[in-house]
């Protein structure tokens, strides 16, 4: 029994980190059988940007591409990573939604859910756990890591007691910014272990360089299980590299039992991949290279990227060092929510707001209103009343659930979807991605309109020109 088990990131969070989710199946047909053997504990193949990619761009049904990979994969546990009560799309869903969601997740091929809410507020969870645990799933709840003088080890402490209280299998330490540092690592470890006997998976990016000595001291601090990508599409923005881990565990007590030599074979056909991308411009060598920006600003590599990215649009880009000092002050009014989807684009969106236009919050976005609000759910913080007035006006503040102002909206969803539907699954895509999810819709009855015509051709002896 090895002592560290590896979830693999390379069919989903490696390439969602370094070519924005654009690895079609048909790249990952030819190794799938081949990483079958390797003996994984998981590998992560579905959830987060998948969905949305898949539709939008790969003309590819998220639903058909985890039956592929559960057909080719029978041996390996399928992971997937799922927003709670926002699924995996872009707002709160009604219960009904998200147990439909999960029921047809797990009976398409899912055997472990990774949960997480953005402002680590539990209430956005009990539905997904609930669900997760009836189908059997293994429900892994996320702990989504972020720095800050509210965010102690006793805050994370406490977090990881109330996932375990709500019946989670396991916990992720998610530190999907790149913020931890090795010893902080170890640190982090050892204070949830005190408090709960759940196993603890550990979750970090490469981007400031530190990926791989946090996770060996994570692992020495007793972490369970660690995240890694195939080094071809590890390092950068990605993971740490799955041979590496595995090579420097090896003959230790940590042994994750994986071999190198299977492994390297793997490695060389990802290897053919990374060629590919970098040559079609879809993987830029930069995204390789380490930036430690996030540990100087506390602000994700994406966030950073995004901030310039409007400051260059108002043709301001001499105010970034403005913007990144408004951040912390935003964030502070905001109640302190870790800078993650969608909270890191609401904050920093609006720190730009208030530089560029010489006044503070002289105008407000609909979505920073929205998560003071508190539509969003309950940030770390209590928001200041005078401040939350300020912003929302006359509007009523969401104290509660937000989604227990949700009526049930799977009997709707599923008839709005009743024009395209060819599988139950296609009403949760619907719900999800709207006119995106229409549009692939339309592309696939083309399709198999143009396949039943070509075989009615054919059959009658007539052939197109």
């Amino acid at each position: 029994m090895p002592k560290v088990k590896i979830t693999e990131t390379v069919l989903r969070d490696a390439h969602q980190s370094l070519i924005a989710t654009r690895m079609p199946i048909e790249d990952m047909l030819p190794i799938l059988s081949e990483m079958d053997k390797v003996g994984y504990y998981s590998a992560e193949v579905w959830g987060g940007a998948t969905f949305d990619a898949c539709l939008r761009f790969l003309d590819e049904d998220p639903w058909d591409r985890l039956r592929v990979m559960r057909k080719m994969m029978p041996n390996t546990k399928l992971q997937m990573l799922f927003r709670g009560q926002n699924m995996l799309g872009y707002r709160h869903y009604a219960d009904d939604v998200i147990e439909y969601f999960v029921q047809k997740s797990v009976s398409n091929g899912i055997d472990i859910i990774r949960i997480f809410d953005a402002l680590n507020d539990i209430r956005n969870l009990k539905t997904s756990i609930s669900a997760a645990r009836k189908e059997k799933a293994h429900t892994q709840v996320a702990i989504s890591y972020t720095l800050g003088e509210v965010f102690t080890n006793e805050y994370y402490m406490d977090y990881a007691k109330q996932i375990e209280a709500e019946g989670a299998d396991s916990i992720c330490i998610k530190d999907m910014a790149a913020l931890l540092t090795p010893y902080k690592t170890a640190e982090l470890v050892q204070a949830i272990k005190s408090v709960t006997k759940l196993p603890i998976s550990l979750h970090t990016h490469y981007t400031s360089g530190l990926a791989s000595m946090c996770l060996l001291k994570g692992i020495e601090a007793g972490a369970d299980i660690i995240d890694t990508a195939m080094s071809p599409l590890a390092l950068g923005t990605s993971h740490a590299p799955t041979e590496s881990m595995v090579a420097a565990l090896q003959g230790t007590e940590y042994d994750t039992g994986l071999d190198l030599v299977r492994l390297n074979g793997i490695r060389d056909y990802f290897m053919t991949l990374r060629e590919k991308y970098i040559g079609s411009g879809l993987l830029d060598p930069q995204m390789l290279a380490t930036d430690t920006n996030a540990l100087i600003y506390q602000v994700p590599g994406g966030m950073l990227s995004n901030l310039l990215s409007q400051l260059k649009q108002a043709g301001k880009v001499d105010q970034l060092t403005d913007v990144l000092n408004e951040v912390p002050r935003v964030r502070k009014d905001s109640g302190y929510p870790p800078l993650v989807t969608p909270t890191s684009q609401i904050v920093g969106t609006q720190a730009v707001f208030n530089i560029i236009m010489g006044e503070r919050y002289k105008t407000v976005t609909k979505e920073f209103k929205g998560l003071v609000r508190g539509e969003y759910g309950k940030t770390p913080v209590a928001i200041d009343p005078e401040f939350r007035k300020k912003i929302i006006g006359d509007e009523t503040a969401i104290d509660c659930r937000p989604a227990d102002l949700l009526k049930p909206e799977l009997e709707t969803m599923k008839k709005d979807a009743v024009e395209w539907a060819i599988q139950d699954e296609d009403a949760l895509s619907l719900a999800q991605f709207g006119q995106v999810a229409i549009k692939f819709f339309e592309n696939r009855k083309n399709k198999m309109y143009n396949i039943d015509a070509d075989h009615a051709d054919k059959a009658s002896g007539v052939h197109p020109l």
